[in-house]
């Protein structure tokens, strides 16, 4: 029986479960919402093609031991931190960038969106970049730490 299987034999009808016709109606956002979400999707675009252009032309270190490693050896002149990064990772990420006098920039996107902006197929939680090529990035992004 395709709906409503039951063990007794009695008189059941083989309807299908009766469903409600409940609409949900949403309404559009705001447009001062909308103005800040281009927004920050405009800058975070500009992150994008900024690291791509790294990616390209730089020189940079992906992953957790070798962002230490560069900024251990202070190589390292701007790092990258992906917003699912584990935060005793991050704190210690920061905390040897704060040493090393170097910027830290934490990114919108979680790890996938931030291994697919380096052009990589696989998740990527911190970068340091050591050398940026062509590209501003360095410049462009502040690091907020």
């Amino acid at each position: 029986f395709p709906f409503g299987h039951s063990s007794s034999s009695s008189s059941q009808s083989l309807s299908p479960p009766h469903r409600s016709k409940n609409f949900c109606l949403i309404s559009p956002p705001s447009p001062a919402k909308m103005v800040t979400a281009k927004k920050t999707k405009k800058s975070h675009e500009g992150v994008n093609s900024r690291l791509a252009l790294v990616m390209k032309s730089g020189k940079y270190t992906l992953g957790y031991k070798s962002v230490l490693k560069s900024l251990r050896g202070s190589k390292g002149k701007l790092i990258l931190i992906s917003s699912n990064c584990p935060p005793l990772r991050r704190s210690e990420i920061e905390y040897y960038a704060m040493l090393a006098k170097v910027g830290v920039h934490h990114y919108n996107g979680n790890n996938v969106d931030l291994g697919t902006a380096c052009g990589k197929y696989f998740r990527v939680s911190c970068l340091s970049i050591v050398d940026p090529g062509d590209s501003d990035i360095i410049k462009s992004i502040p690091g907020d730490e």
